[in-house]
């Protein structure tokens, strides 16, 4: 009995764990370019009313589903059957695609800042050339994940945890610069007005990119049945999560807003802010370019480790949780070291695909903030198949019992899960918007286009994928 008790998971643990993969610095710095101040009142009302919903739904998911593991595609195959879980399999393999671009093109960023001390990589490389260097990473981690896998799952720990220690020191020594004899706000005019967003189009085209920094609860579902009582001490864990995130977001928007005009952001804000961020504190404090260069090793490190492992992961999950009923035969062929050489192709063409997309952007800032607002269409699109398979768990709880549930009554809690449905798929239409290049403009229409067709070929190569795989199982001689 004993023994039992050591696997139990508490929940300011189980929160802590949470709060380190939930949000960044560079998710707040993203979000105050969009909307200034006024992203202040976005965080508290999103996280209020839709990260807390959110994350206790993704609790009982993962109760009722604890024997496969808690992965999002088995919570919909096992409320709508088979095709239906491979299709979620295969969105959410397809919204990585973009996000491990995005993150080889922040180590892109994080190298040009470690080697240069300033933001003059942007001045040097072309687009093309951008694209190229990132390829190049991306291709190359490939290889480096298979001989070091475990040590940059490692690395990936460390850089998270020394990415959290630095965000909080930002917002502590931020405010305390305020007390130093120089120390002053700069976003002028500050008043309540400030922190009121201004809910025009373009406001609700960055929600998806808010969505997108505060999503990933479902990655600790699993962990709700190693609770001791998890119908009391879940909801505990994701309270205490929220109050962490809002103090966070909060207070890491304020912060930003001392050492930056909210009024006037600096255009290249989303691609160089962390890193302008550090350096105008370190001025502050007068420590020189120390805490800037602290960031840029932190950030390579997490990027790296993060780029690795997800290259493999995201892969593998996608060959192992479909099945040949609906995959390619070569798709699902590995060599003799167990490697799924053909989905790593696959993964490299689309990332390629993407990449080339992007280069007839006109500069490097433009490439990084459209795969970073593509993210914001994409992730929170994935994210509609959590409230999906909630609302079906729920329209047949009798069918799904489970040891955390969240609100008892099943029409109460169908109506929160199709909620939080509605305002991820708006979130996820709105992101289509093209949101940093001026509205009619030729750039505008281009930036649309290729939003369109990234999610056309993206997710649309998942209807195709079955269609191959049965026609090799006919010719097969096989029948379902």
């Amino acid at each position: 009995m004993e023994k039992e008790k050591k696997t139990f998971i508490s929940w300011p643990v189980l929160a802590l764990m949470s709060f380190v993969t939930v949000i960044g610095f560079d998710d707040i710095v993203y979000n105050f370019q969009n909307q200034g101040m006024g992203v202040i009142t976005s965080w508290i009302i999103l996280l209020l009313l839709y990260v807390i919903p959110y994350s206790l739904m993704v609790g009982q998911l993962g109760s009722v589903f604890n024997s496969e593991g808690g992965g999002l595609s088995s919570w919909v195959r096992g409320t709508r059957g088979e095709k239906l879980g491979y299709f979620t399999a295969w969105t959410y393999w397809a919204a990585s695609i973009p996000y491990v671009v995005d993150t080889a093109n922040a180590v892109v960023v994080g190298f040009g800042w470690l080697l240069n001390g300033s933001n003059a990589l942007e001045d040097s490389l072309s687009t093309a050339m951008f694209a190229l260097i990132t390829l190049i990473i991306f291709v190359s981690f490939i290889f480096i994940q298979r001989f070091f896998k475990g040590s940059l799952e490692f690395l990936g720990l460390v850089g998270g945890g020394a990415m959290f220690i630095l965000t909080i020191l930002y917002v502590f020594m931020a405010f305390g610069s305020l007390l130093t004899p120089s120390g002053h706000i700069a976003t002028t005019n500050m008043s309540w007005r400030t922190l009121i967003p201004k809910f025009d189009l373009h406001y609700f085209t960055t929600i998806g990119l808010l969505i997108y920094a505060i999503n990933g609860a479902e990655l600790i579902a699993p962990f709700v049945t190693k609770m001791k009582r998890p119908k009391k001490d879940f909801p505990k864990a994701m309270i205490m999560l929220t109050v962490m995130t809002i103090f966070l977001t909060v207070f890491g928007s304020f912060a930003l807003g001392i050492f930056f005009n909210a009024h006037n952001i600096p255009n290249d804000f989303k691609m160089n802010g962390s890193y302008y961020a550090f350096l105008r504190l370190g001025d502050q404090f007068h420590m020189g370019s120390w805490l800037m260069y602290a960031f840029a090793v932190t950030q390579i490190v997490y990027m790296c480790a993060l780029l690795a492992v997800l290259l493999d992961a995201m892969t593998r999950m996608l060959i192992s949780d479909t099945g040949a009923r609906y995959m390619p035969k070569k798709l699902l062929k590995v060599n003799k070291d167990g490697l799924p050489i053909n989905g790593y192709i696959l993964t490299c063409t689309l990332s390629a695909f993407i990449l080339f997309l992007g280069v007839f952007l006109p500069d490097m800032n433009t490439i990084f903030n459209w795969l970073l607002n593509l993210n914001g269409i994409i992730s929170p699109g994935v994210t509609c198949w959590i409230f999906f398979a909630f609302m079906q768990i729920r329209k047949n709880s009798d069918k799904y019992p489970s040891e955390y549930v969240f609100i008892k009554n099943d029409k109460l809690a169908y109506a929160v899960g199709l909620w939080c449905l509605v305002v991820t798929v708006l979130a996820t239409i709105f992101g289509i918007i093209p949101q940093d290049v001026t509205m009619g403009s030729s750039l505008f229409y281009y930036q649309l286009a290729i939003n369109i067709i990234s999610i056309i070929v993206l997710i649309g190569l998942g209807f195709i994928m079955p269609m191959i795989a049965e026609r090799e199982r006919k010719k097969d001689g096989i029948k379902d």
